[in-house]
């Protein structure tokens, strides 16, 4: 009987596929609020394929279990559309609504085609069955493909607020804005060393003004960070260090005798300029202020 029940569905999917995919596409297109063309026709194409792939999933002995191998296709399909919504910012229910209404359109047909009571009713609870299967691996996916658009957002983020900028030839600058955890120091470093290869640079400032709090294991990763630099030949000056950090840093017993640092970024890039042979003057050009900036030699 179960399988009888199952076939039916998947005969009755295939003899009205036209009217369920025109009436399943009208109900979607009604509970989006988005009124848009392309995307009208690129969801009447995949409702399509969906259709079609679940009739073949179906098959002759109506195999509703979705993990299946015959299920594969409609799968990658549900994937493929969470994805894509995660992307563009659809929310959860509008994802799910795509599986969730299709129930409206089978299950007239369903009411059109079985007369018998109980013969009906099993087949909308194999129906129920199957849709919901659907809609919560489709809701699933669009999770994970959320948490990955996120989590690409976040390094992005990351990456945006560490730059590296070249103060001045063979000298680098770092600025820090913010917590400085695992996660950031090693997008820092990488930052970092790749900026020291591609400029040769000789010297880097890393600025921890921005930096909120410096704790035990701010300063480690900012000797991590410093270590790294050494090892590609580069020496850091650590700059920002305020009266209240300078006392946590005692506190704590944090070792930064090894390390050159200063109060601010200004201190610091002098400090840089005179370790390259380069010094500043008081003149009198306008452009730059009166302060001329020679390599050895006055201006």
């Amino acid at each position: 009987m179960k399988e009888t029940q199952k076939s039916s569905l998947s005969a009755i999917i295939r003899k009205h596929e036209g009217d369920i995919l025109a009436e399943w596409s009208r109900l979607q297109s009604a509970a989006s609020s988005r009124r848009d063309p392309a995307q009208d026709a690129e969801q009447r194409t995949v409702s399509r394929e969906f259709l079609t792939g679940m009739v073949q999933a179906l098959g002759a002995e109506g195999d509703v279990d979705i993990r299946g191998a015959s299920w594969s296709r409609v799968r990658e399909l549900l994937g493929e559309l969470s994805a894509a919504r995660a992307r563009q910012g659809y929310s959860p229910s509008e994802t799910a609504t795509f599986v969730f209404s299709l129930k409206q359109p089978l299950f007239a047909r369903l009411r059109a085609e079985i007369t018998d009571p109980a013969k009906l009713a099993d087949e909308f609870w194999s129906a129920t069955m199957l849709i919901d299967a659907l809609g919560l691996y489709t809701t699933e996916a669009y999770q994970k493909s959320r948490e990955d658009v996120i989590s690409r957002q976040q390094r992005e983020l990351l990456e945006l607020s560490t730059p590296v900028v070249e103060l001045w030839e063979g000298i680098l600058a770092l600025p820090l804005i913010g917590t400085l955890d695992s996660s950031r120091t090693q997008v820092v470093m990488e930052s970092l060393l790749e900026k020291i290869v591609s400029s040769g640079a000789e010297l880097a400032i890393i600025d921890i003004t921005g930096v909120p709090t410096v704790d035990t294991l701010v300063a480690q990763h900012l000797m991590k960070t410093v270590a790294a630099a050494r090892l590609m030949g580069a020496d850091c000056i650590i700059s920002g260090i305020r009266p209240q950090i300078a006392q946590t840093i005692v506190h704590l017993g944090v070792d930064l005798s090894q390390v050159t640092t200063k109060s601010s970024l200004a201190d610091a890039f002098i400090v840089a300029l005179k370790r390259t042979g380069s010094r500043i003057e008081v003149g009198t050009p306008v452009a730059n202020g009166g302060a001329v900036v020679t390599n050895g030699a006055a201006a």
